[in-house]
């Protein structure tokens, strides 16, 4: 039987993570933040959230499924960081495939997928020779296998990430990256507050909001639970 309180993040030393996890707290909700460093125990508990030591890039289905059973909801926000295109892979394709199919044989009903504004374009677009290619493939190929799962999924695509704090306010954009408004854009658009993605990954659990969707946006001016309604 699920707790309809229990989130667990991967992940959970990342930057958006610990802005997330004392949000997700505040909320009412208890967090278990995957880590792979026990130096981190201490940092991510400050947060509120129970640090889980797992490595998410060598643990199998069952291993995720076990610390995913009895869990409402599950929150993707791992990476590899770039620079090395096989982790890349690893990381952001494979141990995000793994934990997909963990949430699904664990019976978990909610994922939330924290990707990057056009990772559902980039790949028709982008220079194969490019450096940020094995990442906007692995993204890609991640985003569309969650597509394809029974999971009530909800994909994030913020733009260029800042550490700006949160306006709770949002630009959506189209696939392409573009304002979803029609707006015409200016030469170069705003970032998307690493807080803001915080925000909204509360809103959206907690709202249930964006359900089998998937939301691209950077920093604008519409509120936040409008532009994930």
């Amino acid at each position: 039987m699920a707790d309809e309180t229990r989130v667990v993040i991967l992940g959970g030393h990342g930057k958006i993570a610990l802005l997330a996890a004392p949000k997700l707290v505040e909320a009412g909700y208890a967090v278990d933040s995957l880590i792979r460093n026990p130096e981190h125990r201490d940092e991510v508990a400050a947060t509120g959230a129970n640090p889980v030591l797992l490595d998410i890039e060598q643990a199998d289905v069952d291993a995720l499924a076990e610390v995913f059973a009895g869990a409402a909801a599950v929150v993707f926000s791992a990476g590899a960081g770039g620079g090395n295109p096989e982790r890349t892979r690893a990381v952001d394709h494979d141990a995000a495939v793994r934990s997909m199919d963990a949430a699904e044989q664990a019976g978990v009903p909610r994922y939330v997928m924290v990707s990057y504004a056009r990772s559902e374009t980039d790949v028709e677009t982008l220079d194969r020779e490019s450096s940020f290619f094995p990442y906007a493939q692995a993204k890609h190929d991640a985003d569309e296998h969650l597509r394809g799962t029974g999971l009530d999924y909800t994909i994030l695509g913020p733009g260029r990430l800042t550490l700006e704090p949160a306006t709770s306010a949002l630009w959506p954009l189209d696939s392409a990256g573009r304002p979803l408004d029609g707006s015409e854009p200016p030469a170069e658009l705003p970032g998307a507050s690493r807080e803001n993605v915080a925000e909204a990954i509360v809103h959206v659990l907690r709202t249930r909001a964006a359900r089998r969707e998937t939301v691209n946006f950077v920093d604008g001016e519409t509120p936040l639970a409008d532009a994930l309604s």
